[in-house]
């Protein structure tokens, strides 16, 4: 699959560089002012890409967050708008947050934006959609999406291990949040698209056959892992919405990360969670026989036949450095069981997680999943 064609599909710049050399990117830039954004763990991979835009005529302005990893919410999100208001060009150097934060401000402001990126930890490079905290509650939002992303091999693969075991979650998730997509097509009708979930599929098996050299922290598999993560956002752009890319695993993730807000701690990374969300997923899919029948339920049993199992998806999390267990997090065992039946009322859309709660499974199978993943 051919990322850089695909990308120009989409009207994204998805160039490769080293030590900031990115010359489509630094040419279309060429004396225009470009507010570049930080925090504190990317200011210093800001410097090279900040040497070659002023080397290239173009003015630099800078914003960067005190914090080591500041929260896209309503404040976050304004400081950059109101930075950007000089600029022509805003560039996010870093992954989710600071990407999720520029893609938001620029679009708010009519003005492009684009990605350093500096780990393949997420799904949202290219995608035209923001998750934000607004009032303490997860909101997607309208973006932008991003006009460049530059990509330096060397930066990612050099990115904290968990960071890319995230990504990787990220990614083993699409199994189950395109099974959640097609299982609602069956059981209450909703429009699938062909083409954003093959496209999905497709990127998914990449990834996951790239899994050993991921582990063995070669450059391929980061290159298939980001290649991945880049065409989720596409598969979105295609679909018109989320649902090639988040599911029931996304909204477990978004549950415990609104409880870690209301406590004031740190958050876990987005794929750390996601990922044990995949798991308890997989395993609704698996058991799915042992309860009662429902309408359709033989399409239903036929595609979790397809999936992979959850200890797989733990065993490369675990490989990657990450979690392999709720409680692994810091979350009460309280808050895990309330996410096992409230979860799926985040989003109105139909899950493997909506099957076993509104039919009154999860009774049943909630202490058998606590007993095994927290």
């Amino acid at each position: 699959m051919d990322i850089q064609a695909l990308s120009q599909k989409f009207g994204v710049n998805a160039e490769i560089g080293e030590g900031g050399r990115f010359p489509c990117f630094l040419q279309t830039l060429q004396g225009e002012r470009t507010l570049v954004v930080t925090d504190e763990n990317t200011l210093p991979l800001s410097q090279n890409i900040v040497r070659a835009l002023l080397e290239k005529g173009s003015t630099v302005l800078q914003l960067s967050f005190a914090e080591q990893e500041p929260v896209a919410d309503e404040k976050t999100v304004e400081r950059a708008r109101s930075a950007g208001e000089e600029a022509d060009y805003l560039l996010a150097v870093g992954a989710g947050t600071l990407n999720d934060i520029c893609k938001r401000a620029g679009f708010l402001l009519g003005k492009p934006s684009g990605v350093f990126a500096t780990a393949p930890s997420m799904d949202g490079f290219t995608s035209g959609v923001t998750p934000l905290i607004e009032n303490g509650f997860k909101i997607t939002r309208s973006a932008q999406v991003a006009r460049d992303v530059l990509i330096d091999y060397s930066v990612l693969k050099s990115a904290p291990r968990m960071m890319i075991g995230a990504g990787v979650g990220d990614i083993l998730a699409k199994y189950c949040c395109l099974t959640d997509w097609r299982i609602s097509s069956y059981l209450t009708g909703e429009k699938y698209n062909e083409e954003a979930a093959d496209l999905m599929y497709e990127a998914v098996k990449a990834c996951d056959e790239s899994v050993p050299a991921l582990i063995r922290g070669e450059e391929g598999g980061v290159e298939q892992l980001m290649n991945a993560l880049l065409i989720s956002g596409y598969a979105m752009v295609i679909a018109g919405n989320s649902r090639p890319a988040s599911g029931a695993e996304h909204h477990m993730s978004h549950f415990l990360e609104m409880d870690f807000l209301r406590r004031g701690e740190r958050i876990p990374l987005h794929g750390v969670k996601v990922g044990l969300g995949t798991a308890v997923s997989l395993w609704l899919y698996h058991h799915l026989k042992e309860f009662p029948a429902f309408e359709s339920c033989e399409k239903v049993y036929a595609e979790a036949e397809k999936l992979p199992q959850p200890q797989y998806v733990l065993k490369v999390l675990g490989g990657l450095g990450c979690p392999v267990r709720f409680s692994e997090l810091g979350v009460s065992r309280e808050t895990v069981q309330n996410m096992l039946f409230e979860a799926y009322k985040i989003r109105d859309r139909f899950t493997i997680l909506t099957l076993y709660c509104t039919k009154g499974y999860m009774r049943d199978a909630a202490e058998r999943i606590m007993e095994e993943f927290f």
